[in-house]
C-alpha cells in the first residue's frame, strides 16, 4: 500500500496521477466510488460487496412484497410482549 498526495482545485476536481491510471487501466470518463468512511476516504473502481448484497436484498425483497416496516414489525411485536 502507498500513500499519494492528491490536491483539490477550487472547483473541487481531483486530479488521479498518470502513473496510477495507467496502472490500473483507468479511462477518463469511468465512474468511481468515493466511500466516506467518517472522514477516511477510500476512492473505488466497483462497487462495494455490502452495496452488492443491499442492493439484491432489497430487490428480493421488494419482489415478496416486503418493506422495512414489514421486516421490523416481527422484532417489535417480539420486544413488546417481553417489556409487558
Amino acid at each position: 500500500m502507498s500513500a499519494i498526495t492528491l490536491h483539490v482545485s477550487q472547483r473541487g476536481v481531483i486530479t488521479l496521477p498518470k502513473a496510477l491510471r495507467d496502472a490500473y487501466g483507468i479511462k477518463a470518463g469511468e465512474p468511481l466510488r468515493l466511500l466516506d468512511l467518517d472522514g477516511v476516504f477510500v476512492l473505488t473502481r466497483q462497487p462495494a460487496e455490502m452495496d452488492v448484497l443491499a442492493d439484491r436484498l432489497a430487490a428480493e425483497l421488494h419482489a415478496k412484497g416486503e418493506t422495512l416496516e414489514t421486516m421490523l414489525r416481527a422484532p417489535r411485536e417480539e420486544r413488546a410482549q417481553h417489556n409487558d
